[in-house]
């Protein structure tokens, strides 16, 4: 809520600020109780959604909004004070349907920067692509826009993915739906926000488990082949991996391992929903 409290608004933006929370916990709701008071700039909404997942919680704000541009950030992140308007000014001045703003490195709950030598074993997800606005192919949730129309005809997230969910994969699946349905992708610099960094993602555990549960929830929205595309790309990226690992290239190894888990929990999406539908046939 502080960077919210800190965003600037032209009096051309009219904006109301939803949250949804997703059956939290901890002092979530007392601490919204209190925002709802002592919101000035903004028309503040708390919304609960009881199903469970990221998925779930994104679509009952879509659902819910009521501007012709939907912005949509995770709950980790610091917004940048002209946040808003670059979102709105990006929408006026291009022809894109969906932007994707930039996401940086924050600091950590000490307040400690990132290493810039160590941004990948952070594991945190990081959108710059350059100075310029951009056509793109996929979005990233944790800081994106949308013109409302692209809900009306691409629908709403696929709930059966993310967090909470599968795991991953529901901005890949719904950036395809997008495209499919005649929409334009972008990029934007200018709108930025800054993801917090969490000791808890930290290193090649948190990755390698990120990772396989990407190729899981893959398997849920893609039909690659196993043998003419899964085990081949699991075999080269095991030797990629080895050999990485022998010229002592430790950012390219880790990134390679990555893949190596994601080919492998696909693999065994595949195999798994072939067991269920194999055992659900012979019922």
């Amino acid at each position: 809520m502080v960077s919210f409290d800190a965003l600037l608004r032209s009096d051309s933006i009219t904006a109301e600020l939803l949250i949804v929370d997703n059956g939290s916990t901890d002092n979530t709701v007392a601490v919204l109780a209190r925002a709802i008071g002592e919101c000035t700039k903004f028309s503040l909404r708390v919304i609960q959604e009881d199903r469970q997942g990221k998925s779930s919680a994104v679509n009952r704000g879509i659902s819910s909004a009521q501007g012709k541009i939907v912005l949509i950030v995770d709950d980790d992140v610091v917004v940048h004070p002209q946040w808003l308007i670059k979102h709105v000014e990006s929408h006026n001045v291009t022809s894109f349907d969906a932007l994707q703003g930039r996401v940086l490195p924050g600091v950590d709950l000490e307040g400690r920067p990132a290493d810039p030598n160590k941004l990948r074993e952070y594991n945190i997800p990081i959108v710059d692509y350059g100075e310029d606005v951009c056509e793109i192919r996929g979005l990233l949730a944790t800081n994106v826009s949308f013109k409302r129309e692209v809900f009306e005809k691409a629908g709403l997230y696929d709930a059966r993915l993310g967090v909470g969910a599968s795991g991953f994969g529901e901005d890949t699946e719904f950036s395809m739906r997008i495209r499919k349905a005649g929409f334009k992708i972008g990029y934007t610099p200018h709108a930025v926000v800054y993801h917090e960094l969490d000791p808890a993602r930290y290193g090649r555990g948190y990755n390698r488990m990120a990772q396989y549960r990407k190729g899981v929830s893959r398997n849920l929205y893609r039909q690659d082949s196993i043998v003419f595309s899964i085990l081949p790309n699991l075999l080269v990226n095991c030797v990629r991996f080895g050999f990485y690992r022998i010229l002592g290239n430790s950012h390219k190894a880790y990134k390679t391992e990555g893949r190596i888990m994601k080919y492998w929990g696909y693999l065994a999406g595949k195999i798994r929903r072939r067991h269920w539908v194999d055992s659900h046939n012979e019922d």
